[in-house]
Order: structure tokens, then C-alpha cells, then sequence
């Protein structure tokens, strides 16, 4: 089983809307990315912020595809979420070559 301390970070989040966004930094505990663009699934569009009083983390990723993922964990070192087909992305998704 995966810690939350061995959980990849996400390093930024340009999404301001996002309610657990605080200064370009993910404030949820754990994330998960998924979706047709790999999208993040816990953004959530709202007018105050929330979260932890830390630095989120990546928990699950549904995107098998992608060359980070073994077993639906990611295992980048860190990864950016923001704008891309979606309001927020991961935009450390990288399809196997």
C-alpha cells in the first residue's frame, strides 16, 4: 500500500477557480486524474477555498494508458494540472509510447 508521503506531489495548479487552489499550489489531500484528457477529478469550481493545510498529492489515476501509471498509481515525481482539453488537466499525462 502507498503513503501519502510516497504519493507523487502536484508541483503547481494554475486552475484559480479550483476551491482547493491557493497560490498556484493543490491544497486537497489526494487528487485523482482521469477522463477522456486526463482530467482532474477532484477540481471543483467554487468561490472559496478549502483543503489542507498542506500540499496535495496525485491518489489514484484512471488514465492506464499513460506511461506514469502502473496499477492505477502514478508514479511520476510530481506532476501540473491546469488548462488543457478540460478547466484542469494533468498535464504530466503522457501517453505510452
Amino acid at each position: 500500500m502507498t503513503t501519502l508521503s510516497e504519493m507523487p506531489q502536484v508541483r503547481q495548479c494554475s486552475v484559480e477557480s479550483c476551491g482547493y487552489n491557493h497560490d498556484v499550489s493543490c491544497h486537497a489531500g489526494a487528487i485523482t486524474v482521469g477522463g477522456e484528457s486526463a482530467a482532474c477529478g477532484t477540481f471543483i469550481d467554487i468561490s472559496f477555498k478549502g483543503g489542507l493545510d498542506m500540499v496535495g498529492h496525485v491518489g489514484a489515476c484512471h488514465r492506464s494508458e499513460c506511461a506514469y501509471n502502473t496499477s492505477l498509481e502514478c508514479t511520476a515525481t510530481e506532476v501540473r494540472v491546469g488548462p488543457g482539453r478540460d478547466v484542469a488537466d494533468c498535464l504530466t499525462y503522457s501517453p505510452r509510447s
